[in-house]
């Protein structure tokens, strides 16, 4: 397909705003160079952007410029020269240059050829003149040419097809033609991509937005280009897709490194690729470490769960929490993650886990600690009610005393006596009979093997006892046995 020649102007690929935008100039036929007689039209592109309807022409030959106003967005001309087109409220457009020649042969090409296009030469005799072979060169050396027609055919040019191009047609006569000589420049589709980021040395934890930006001429405008992100050339970040943009929701320190971006037409045939841009991702370090519990205010009770829960006022990425007791030097627990709080539950917590608690918090700044907690553990008794320890029998006391509980009525809930429902309380005193030897010694009650275990009961006075007797049935047994953990 032969290319129409146009100005080579850049637009960014997701558009300008309309000030920013030139008209742009294409010919039919697509070559630069003509035959003197024969005519040419222009035509002024990019009325999309400007309501208008009239179009400014401006032709400079030999330092003379004239000017022409048409009704349309089109000129026919049949001189050379250098000729623009304006649209009301618009910029000039760039210049396209054009060469009615009167020589014999004419070495035909576009104004401008993108890479990846199709480069078409043709070798021209005036009026039509039969040429029995053609031959190209290029820089001084001839070209194969496979076409069946006298055109000469480069399938994806680059920059590499840059060079000076002329060609030879050879007559019935064996006469030999020489054309002008032709500079062919190869045009960028679109030049290298620049990779930008919202921000270059981000918090751990804040997103960034990487932008890959690049250029397409307006002729161009049209053409779908596919975009994939990278970080140190082996972490894709994206597949390809259209989107010019990537948004990474959250960065960490890990994500430091060298990012670039990649763009490529559809089909695969131009394919380019950013400067690196190196992204710092900065960390915060760890402060305001704080050890709580779960019940709140260090208190717990014997036998149930107790959570330290250790947090940080500030701090990003992983944090290592450990936990510690004062009294022991004991090292609880050790928690990675990336959290600003971490948790450690202590089960079937007991009386002897009572001390001063601490946590430490590092996210490889160095651990800081937080202030000493003070846990306190409340002991259970049978009925679910405080146990305390008997009070320490005195040098004079016998070791063999008997010291009974304070244990507050407890409601029965239980029928114990169902033919008796004027029972109103019942006791349980646990009593241990201690040992020689043993009057100083501080034992839980769980702890202690030899107890005394009374039971009581206290009766209501019956209605019909104007006395005030108490029921008959009252009663109080003691029954002392052995306890065994």
């Amino acid at each position: 397909m032969l290319l129409w020649a146009s100005l080579l102007l850049f637009a960014p690929v997701c558009g300008q705003s309309a000030a920013a935008h030139k008209p742009v100039i294409s010919v039919h036929p697509p070559w630069t160079t003509f035959f003197k007689g024969e005519r040419v039209t222009l035509t002024c592109n990019g009325f999309q952007f400007y309501a208008t309807e009239k179009t400014t022409w401006y032709h400079l030959h030999y330092w003379r410029e004239k000017l022409t106003v048409t009704p349309g967005n089109t000129l026919e001309v049949r001189e050379s020269g250098r000729y623009r087109c304006q649209a009301q409220g618009s910029p000039r457009s760039n210049p396209v240059r054009l060469l009615f020649s009167s020589d014999s042969l004419i070495l035909q090409v576009p104004y401008s050829v993108f890479e990846g296009d199709t480069l078409v030469l043709r070798c021209h005799r005036r009026r039509k003149e039969k040429l029995t072979a053609v031959k190209y060169t290029w820089n001084g050396k001839i070209l194969p040419n496979f076409n069946k027609s006298w055109d000469l055919l480069i399938p994806h040019a680059s920059s590499n097809n840059n060079g000076n191009y002329q060609c030879f047609g050879y007559g019935d006569n064996n006469d030999v033609f020489r054309s002008n000589f032709k500079i062919i420049k190869i045009q960028e589709l679109f030049p290298h991509p620049e990779l930008k980021a919202t921000d270059s040395q981000p918090t751990e934890g804040n997103s960034v937005n990487l932008s890959c930006e690049t250029q397409l001429p307006p002729e161009r405008s049209d053409t779908p280009l596919h975009f994939i992100f990278f970080r140190d050339d082996r972490v894709i970040l994206s597949d390809w897709s259209q989107s010019q943009e990537l948004q990474l929701p959250a960065i960490w320190r890990e994500n430091s490194g060298s990012y670039w971006c990649g763009a490529e037409t559809v089909m695969g045939n131009i394919h380019k690729r950013s400067l690196s841009l190196q992204i710092h991702v900065q960390r915060i370090p760890v402060s305001g470490v704080l050890l709580e519990t779960q019940p709140t205010g260090g208190q717990a009770v014997e036998g149930e769960t107790l959570v330290l829960v250790c947090s940080v006022a500030e701090g990003t990425g992983y944090t290592t929490f450990s936990w510690h007791r004062e009294d022991t030097h004991e090292s609880l627990g050790r928690k990675t993650q990336r959290s600003p709080k971490a948790e450690l539950e202590l089960p079937a917590i007991r009386e002897s886990h009572a001390g001063g608690y601490y946590c430490t918090a590092d996210n490889s700044y160095g651990p800081v600690q937080s202030a000493l907690l003070n846990i306190t553990v409340r002991g259970v008794g049978f009925l679910g009610d405080e146990t305390r320890l008997p009070p320490t029998p005195g040098p004079g006391d016998s070791s063999h005393s008997i010291y009974p509980a304070q244990v507050e009525l407890q409601s029965l809930y239980v029928d114990v006596h169902p033919k008796e429902g004027d029972l109103m309380y019942s006791e349980i005193q646990t009593i241990r009979l201690a040992e020689e030897g043993e009057a100083n010694t501080s034992r839980t009650l769980l702890e202690d093997k030899d107890v005394s275990v009374v039971y009581s009961e206290v009766k209501t006075q019956h209605p019909d006892n104007s006395a005030g007797e108490i029921s008959s049935k009252d009663e109080e047994s003691h029954e002392n046995e052995k306890l065994r953990e």
